[in-house]
């Protein structure tokens, strides 16, 4: 498969400071989630990719298109939707957006036929002529998607696309782009600093530490493999439920006295916990049981 996005001993230099170390990694799911504190490079990586920011050494590619020599082919294909707002504020929604679509090369009718489309589509229609500067946080941020999508992109970069929104509007805002992945049109690179976002919508994720690659994954896979973790809390000595659980293939870990962590196999049932307990009338205080989430990977992706 193709990567839509492929870097390639990218740096990026501010001035004496690197922000972007020797980034090597190509991309090729239909969403990908982009992660890290602040500061890590997310900004200036998806400025990079869209010719903004100089190139110190190495390379990048978008969809095939270097962004060096051919920018002006990789912005005619990607759609960017910024984290700050970048409206005129006295223009309706609809001119805005049919002008945002003449910047990207639609002709002029087509441009207004897909303004009013792309209006609809994320539920602005009927407030498409007022003036952007009477929008609430949220219709401004479904505004930012719509000149996103007016002019057909193939990649589509949100950059904190559920910043500020309430729970209604953050849903909202969330099915639309997994209605967008769903399709199968477009690809998605989803900058989020909120993790549950991007487990609910990407396929793959990447995360950057001080401008490096600490983590990348296909998430997808990862959930196949996950590892199942249970926790165990006893309420005296465990008498030998450990080695009980060991011949049974889990791997367990004495968290102190009375505790337990295990790693139990596919094919083992938790209620085996329990009769192997009942066999050595050993009272169960706890049992909790979980896989890793994203919120555990990228943690230890920040102790690395």
């Amino acid at each position: 498969m193709q990567a839509i996005i492929e870097l390639a001993g990218l740096k990026v230099r501010f001035g004496k400071q690197e922000i972007l170390k020797d980034l090597t990694i190509g991309l090729s799911g239909r969403t990908i989630g982009l992660l890290g504190p602040n500061g890590a490079g997310k900004s200036t990586l998806i400025q990079t990719l869209l010719g903004f920011c100089p190139v110190a050494a190495g390379t990048a590619t978008v969809l095939g298109y270097d962004i060096r020599r051919q920018t002006r082919e990789v912005r005619a294909l990607v759609g960017y939707m910024p984290e700050n707002d970048s409206f005129i504020a006295n223009m309706s929604a609809v001119s805005f957006i049919r002008m945002m679509g003449e910047l990207s090369g639609l002709p002029a009718d087509a441009a207004l036929e897909r303004a009013h489309e792309v209006l609809f589509y994320v539920g602005l229609g009927e407030a498409r002529y007022r003036t952007l500067g009477t929008y609430s946080l949220g219709m401004k941020q479904m505004a930012k998607l719509a000149q996103a999508l007016i002019h057909g992109p193939r990649l589509l970069i949100l950059d904190e696309p559920t910043n500020g929104l309430d729970p209604s509007a953050r849903r909202r805002m969330l099915r639309l782009i997994r209605d967008i992945r769903d399709a199968g049109q477009i690809h998605i690179l989803l900058c989020s600093h909120l993790l549950r976002d991007v487990e609910e919508t990407c396929e793959e994720v990447l995360i950057l530490k001080e401008g490096q690659i600490v983590y990348y994954s296909d998430l997808v896979q990862e959930h196949k493999n996950n590892q199942r973790f249970v926790e165990i809390e006893t309420s005296g000595p465990d008498r030998g439920l450990a080695e009980a659980l060991v011949d049974l293939g889990c791997t367990c870990t004495a968290q102190g006295a009375g505790r337990l962590k295990m790693v139990v196999p596919d094919h083992f049932e938790l209620r085996d916990i329990f009769r192997v307990a009942a066999d050595l009338d050993l009272p169960l205080r706890r049992l909790n049981y979980r896989r890793d989430t994203l919120e555990d990977i990228f943690l230890k992706a920040m102790e690395a």
